[in-house]
């Protein structure tokens, strides 16, 4: 068996965009030198890796035992990379962090503009994706850590918490509607954020499980944004409480919390393990923690 760690990355691309061509790309090979390496890998060991169909590629059982190893290898290179990199002069590490959008916008700017004058020979690779996203990417090996929501189940992983983080309601000062039940908002319009932000996702979920639809009239690309547009009458939104901390006290809406426990939300650090981090991951995961020790 001769495996090199290009083939395994490049194997993981093709399961994880579903076709040979794609993960090709992904990996800035030809299609003809990635399916050769295929090729070879399936020859070494004379079993089949992939179940080739006209819509793409799935693995077979053995290509998911294959994938299994392939991730945690991948991770254990990456992990051994970083280390080695610390007593190397001019060598910058890279943490993976993915986190959803409150983190992303409201939480994490300072924290890590901090973090990285302190640490000039790291990078951190940022993404904002959807809680359940993050606790799979963890799982997979794929991330080292993440901000998460509550609301999801990070069994297999190990969390601290991070932020309170409630959801309000904000609503134009002249709009009829009289309580701050979610689901009687739901017969109006809203402002949104980009359709794949995280938040914007999380709650066109809420209202599908309530059974109504999101009527989103337009969508903005910030919180910031968001607001002024109900400020200006465009519709109803929410956000999340610390999103309003740095508006001005002469509002023209109003605020409303909501009573729903999925808008009662705290923010969790997350990771597989956070003993077992690589050097840099294991750093950032200290300053992040840090104010929590601070503030109790």
């Amino acid at each position: 068996m001769h495996f090199d760690l290009i083939d395994l990355r490049l194997y993981l691309h093709i399961l994880d965009t579903g076709n040979i061509t794609a993960g090709a790309a992904r990996s800035h090979l030809s299609l003809a030198a990635a399916s050769a390496r295929i090729r070879a890998m399936e020859s070494s060991l004379g079993i089949a890796f992939l179940d080739r169909g006209r819509r793409g590629v799935t693995p077979t059982p053995a290509g998911k035992a294959l994938a299994r190893h392939a991730r945690l290898l991948l991770q254990q290179a990456e992990h051994l990379r970083q280390d080695l990199a610390e007593y190397a002069n001019g060598v910058k590490g890279q943490v993976r962090l993915l986190c959803n959008t409150t983190a992303l916008s409201e939480y994490l700017p300072e924290l890590l503009a901090g973090f990285l004058r302190e640490h000039p020979n790291l990078d951190i690779d940022l993404q904002e994706l959807p809680s359940l996203r993050i606790t799979q990417a963890l799982r997979q090996g794929t991330a080292d850590l993440g901000v998460i929501s509550d609301a999801v189940d990070t069994h297999g992983l190990q969390t601290l918490p991070f932020r309170d983080d409630p959801l309000v309601l904000i609503v134009p000062l002249d709009h009829p509607l009289a309580t701050a039940g979610f689901i009687d908002s739901l017969q109006y319009d809203y402002v949104g954020l980009a359709a794949n932000s995280a938040l914007a996702v999380y709650l066109e979920e809420q209202a599908l499980h309530a059974g109504f639809r999101l009527q989103t009239r337009i969508r903005a690309d910030s919180f910031d944004g968001l607001i002024r547009m109900v400020a200006g009458g465009a519709g109803l939104g929410i956000v999340p409480q610390a999103a309003l901390e740095r508006w001005p006290s002469e509002r023209r809406f109003k605020v409303q919390p909501l009573r729903e426990a999925w808008a009662c939300r705290k923010l969790l650090l997350c990771a597989r393990d956070f003993e077992q981090l690589p050097g840099y991951a294991r750093a950032l995961f200290v300053a992040l923690a840090l104010p929590l020790r601070k503030n109790p």
